[in-house]
This record gives C-alpha cells, structure tokens and sequence, in this order.
C-alpha cells in the first residue's frame, strides 16, 4: 500500500512536520509513505498511490493517481477538492473537521468575550495609554454579561458541536439552525445535563434564529446553498447589538453588505477569522472599522495540531487497512 502526503502551504504550520512522517512509517512499516513538500513533479508519485493525503488536488492529479482510493483532506473544509471528476469517481473523501473542531471552538468562546467584554474597545484604548472608562460605558453595544446570553449557530459540524457545547457550559442558550431539524439538541456529552433552552431549527427558521440571537457564529461549510448566506437582507434581522462571528470560510458573508452593515450600527460588530480574500488586503474596510476584530485564519492555531493529525490519520488508515466504515467521510453532493 502507498500513501502520499503533499502539503504546500504559505504558513508553515499548516504543512507536516518530519515527525508526523516519521511516527506514521514507525506504527505502519508495511506502508509506503511519500512526502512532497511541493507539487512539481506529483503527478510520478501519485500514479500508483492508493491514499492521498493534503487539502488541494486537482482533477489532473486524480486522474493520474489511476490506483487512488481515498483522499484524506488535512484541512476541515474540503469544497476545493469537490471538482467533477472526484464527485462522480469512487474515491472516498474524508474531512479533517474533527481534528480542527476543539480548538476552533475555543478561539470561538475567545471572540465572544473578547465582543461582549469590549476588550477591542479597551486594547484601542491602551494603544493611546487613554484611561476610557466613561468612553467605554458610552459606546454600542456596552459591556455585557455572557451567561444568559442567546448563541446562534449556524453549522453543526464537528467544529459547531464543540462551539454549542462549551457556550452551554458557561450558560449561554444556544440555537441552532440545521439541514436536518429532526437530529435536535445532540451535540452535548454523554452525562452532561440537558439544557431545556437549546433550540434547534429548520433552515426555513433561519430568519428567527437572527432575530433571537446575541452572538451569530458561522461554521457551516462552503456550499452552493451557504454562499453569501449572510447578506444585506439576513444582516438586516440581526439584533441591532449583535455580533456576527464567523469562523467557517468567507464565502458564507457578502463581505461588502457586512461593511455596510458596520458601517452604518445596524449590528454590533464582527469578529472575523475567515475572508474572501486571504491575506485579507491593506486597503480593505474591514481594517478601518472600530466595531470589528480581526484574526488572521489562526482559529485553528494549536501546538498540538500534528499530534491530533496523527491521531486521527492513524486511525482511519487502520480502519482502511481492513476495511472498516471511515470517520469524517464527506458526502461528495452534498460538499461536507
């Protein structure tokens, strides 16, 4: 059996490290892994491997890997992989999600507080060595609380779950919208106590969930169905002081009505992850906004990345090994 793993990316912690190739070859010596820092040449290392593992092929290189079998994608999304020819082949794609889901989350929780404290308010306040305590009470939305506070949860993925489970646990509602309604409230542990305010909702109910929420976070995939979902119109039955998080991909926002939008208070703020354009540009609007926190696609940021990518490549490359159902397996129609 042949595995290869091609990961090219501009950030370094993104692409695998010599010790994640080096414990696969130690826990599977009948395996023949290959390692590509790059994709010259690829196709030559691809033509009989049975496993593909990294976040961006192209239909070229899948119809060079004749014995391919299996994609395992590194990345939690995996809508650039979703070509023609891969959606109509035999070959299973798998997602990353699960290993990205915790620590997303978490950077998730971050930015609610970071939005409900106003800590962007106070860090541009310091910038300038001003004391703004008064300044800070004046400005919309004011400081608040977050327990009892309303979540809106858009995506109920493996990093959506991990998003709904831990705002429970410090008292947020959490309401959800999903494709599918009738699944309900199963994101918390098994013991955890139910929390009778949870609500979940049909796509239909998106309106409602807007409306009701004080903190609206995207961590859905990106779709046909999902592109440009929040746009001037959905923007338009936000709370007035609510905070627009988004953490999937920057196609889910039409990124010029959100500008419009917090350009003109008709939501509290956004605290983005994620753009249309990455690096987000210089001379782009979002960097002048005061009721926006910017984070560079670092959600996903962790020390222990490869260790979770070991983890659960193990594990599935096991479970292929003899046959067993993969975890993470996308439904290639439906894009996750």
């Amino acid at each position: 059996m042949k595995v290869v793993i091609v990961t090219q990316y501009r950030f370094s912690l993104w692409n695998a490290p010599e010790s994640f190739i080096h414990r696969l070859r130690n826990d599977f010596p009948a395996v023949e892994f290959v390692y590509r820092p790059n994709f010259e040449d690829i196709e030559k290392y691809i033509s009989d491997a049975d496993v593909l593992a990294g976040a961006s092929f192209r239909p070229e290189q899948i119809r060079a890997a004749k014995k391919l079998k299996w994609i395992y994608s590194t990345a939690a999304a995996v809508h650039q992989l979703l070509f023609p020819e891969l959606i109509n082949s035999d070959i299973v794609v798998t997602s990353a999600s699960e290993v990205h889901g915790h620590c997303v989350a978490q950077h998730v929780l971050a930015l609610i507080f970071a939005a409900a404290r106003r800590l962007d308010v106070d860090v541009r306040y310091q910038q300038r060595r001003f004391w703004g305590q008064e300044e800070l009470w004046a400005e919309r939305p004011r400081p608040r609380e977050v327990d009892g506070a309303t979540l809106g949860l858009i995506g109920v993925g493996a990093i959506g779950r991990d998003v709904a489970r831990m705002s429970s646990a410090i008292g947020m509602r959490v309401i959800a919208v999903r494709e599918h309604p009738e699944r309900g409230v199963d994101w918390l542990l098994p013991g955890s106590p139910e929390i009778s305010h949870n609500q979940v909702y049909g796509t239909s109910q998106l309106p409602q969930m807007l409306n009701e929420a004080d903190f609206v976070v995207l961590a859905a995939p990106t779709t046909p169905r999902t592109q440009k979902l929040i746009n001037a119109e959905r923007l338009a039955q936000m709370k007035p002081d609510a905070w627009l998080i988004n953490v999937g991909r920057g196609a889910l926002v039409d990124e010029l009505a959100l500008i419009n939008a917090l350009r003109n208070r008709a939501i509290g703020g956004a605290a983005l992850d994620v753009f249309d354009t990455e690096p987000l540009p210089p001379d782009s609007p979002l960097w002048g906004l005061d009721n926006v926190i910017i984070t560079p696609h670092v959600a996903g940021m962790t020390d222990k990345i490869w260790d979770r990518q070991f983890e659960f490549f193990s594990e599935n490359l096991r479970r292929f090994m003899v046959g067993k159902p993969l975890l993470g397996v996308v439904d290639k129609r439906k894009g996750y």
